[in-house]
Order: C-alpha cells, then sequence, then structure tokens
C-alpha cells in the first residue's frame, strides 16, 4: 500500500446508501454499516475502505490534532493510523464496534508518535489546554494564555505514556473505562498512571515556578 494510495482515500466519493432497510438505531445502523463495509474491503473493494476512512476521518483527526505539531504532521499521523487499519483488518473481530478497535489502533500509532518524538527531542505541542489541572501550582496573578502556556510546556517534559494518559482522560475527557479499552491498559493500571502523570506535571511546574 503505497502513501499516495492512502492519502487517496481521503478524496473518494460519499457511497450510495442503501435503501428500505428496516427502522433501527443509528448506533446500530452505523455498527451495521462498518461491519459490511469492513468485509467488503476484505473482498478487495477499495472504494469500501474508502467509505470507511471517510466516515471516521473527523473522529482519526481530532485525536491525532492533540499530538501533531503542524498540518503536515497530523497529515502524516492520520495516514498512518489508517494504513494500520488497512493492513489489520483482518483482525477486526465483530463482538464489538468498529470504532472501538479502530480507537485502539489511533492511540497505538499517537503513543508510538509520542514514543518517536521523544527520542529526538522535538515533543509535539498539544492544543491548548482547557483542564485546570494544577491549580495550586499556578500563581493566580499569571494571565490565563500564560497559564496555559505553562501547562503546555510543562506536559511535553513528561514521558510519552502521560502525556498520552493526560490528553485522553482530561483533554478528550475519556472514562477510565474508555481508556482502558483504548490502550489495552488495565483500569487499575490507568487510574495509577493518571495519578502518576498528574503529580508529575504538578512537580514540574512547580520546579518552574521555583527557578
Amino acid at each position: 500500500m503505497s502513501s499516495a494510495a492512502a492519502i487517496a482515500w481521503f478524496d473518494f466519493p460519499p457511497a450510495q446508501s442503501s435503501s428500505g432497510a428496516a427502522p433501527e438505531s443509528a448506533s446500530a445502523r452505523a455498527h451495521r454499516e462498518d461491519a459490511l463495509l469492513v468485509a467488503s474491503s476484505l473482498r478487495g473493494d477499495d472504494s469500501a475502505f474508502a467509505e470507511l476512512v471517510r466516515r471516521h476521518r473527523k473522529r482519526v483527526f481530532g485525536t491525532a490534532s492533540r499530538f501533531a505539531r503542524d498540518d503536515h504532521q497530523l497529515a502524516d499521523l492520520a495516514q498512518e493510523i489508517f494504513i494500520r487499519v488497512f493492513r489489520n483488518l483482518s483482525q477486526f473481530r465483530h463482538d464489538a464496534p468498529f470504532t472501538h478497535w479502530l480507537s485502539r489502533i489511533t492511540i497505538s500509532a499517537c503513543y508510538d508518535f509520542l514514543r518517536k518524538e521523544r527520542r529526538v527531542r522535538e515533543l509535539a505541542p498539544l492544543d491548548a489546554v482547557a483542564w485546570d489541572l494544577a491549580d495550586d501550582a499556578v500563581d493566580r496573578s499569571i494571565a490565563a494564555g500564560s497559564a496555559r502556556e505553562l501547562l503546555t510546556w510543562a506536559l511535553r517534559k513528561l514521558p510519552a505514556d502521560e502525556q498520552l494518559i493526560l490528553t485522553l482522560c482530561e483533554l478528550e475527557e475519556r472514562s477510565i473505562k474508555e481508556v482502558s479499552q483504548a490502550t489495552g491498559w488495565s483500569e487499575s493500571n490507568v487510574k495509577v498512571r493518571a495519578f502518576r502523570a498528574r503529580q508529575n506535571l504538578r512537580k514540574i511546574i512547580e520546579s518552574h515556578h521555583e527557578d
């Protein structure tokens, strides 16, 4: 699968929807349609995979944008995610929604991205941080914009797994169960990692104020 082919998936025209289906909930219909598209993709129907990409592109880009530094990096990361999806499509098990499986691949790719960035000391800045995670460590006199910049800077100092866990738990407001499913970590492990990440973030901010 070439990079050019992967990018082309983003530009396929919408697939024709079927008519005459029995009434069903929106989520049930989406799960059924995803399953049909997966089956068609595995039979070699490129347009079916293009439709999967189109249906879930916004979801994937939304998560990837938390880690990518610019539009070019975001496009590369999103493309890597969909290439992984394509290569591993046969491993999708139909006992859970396709979105759950897609989320796990997305998070895995973002985690690998963070670890790679850390190795070259070019950690991706997150979008403006919207949660007040370290109130006690941030001087009340700091303007809101400066506080966000400080939190973004501090996040870059964390290990990849701690950046990931704070982004999922705080920025995307996912539940412990959802993070567990997306990362493959147990719920208790997620709680421990999140607690440790918050503590380390506070220490970094406190150290910054002491300097």
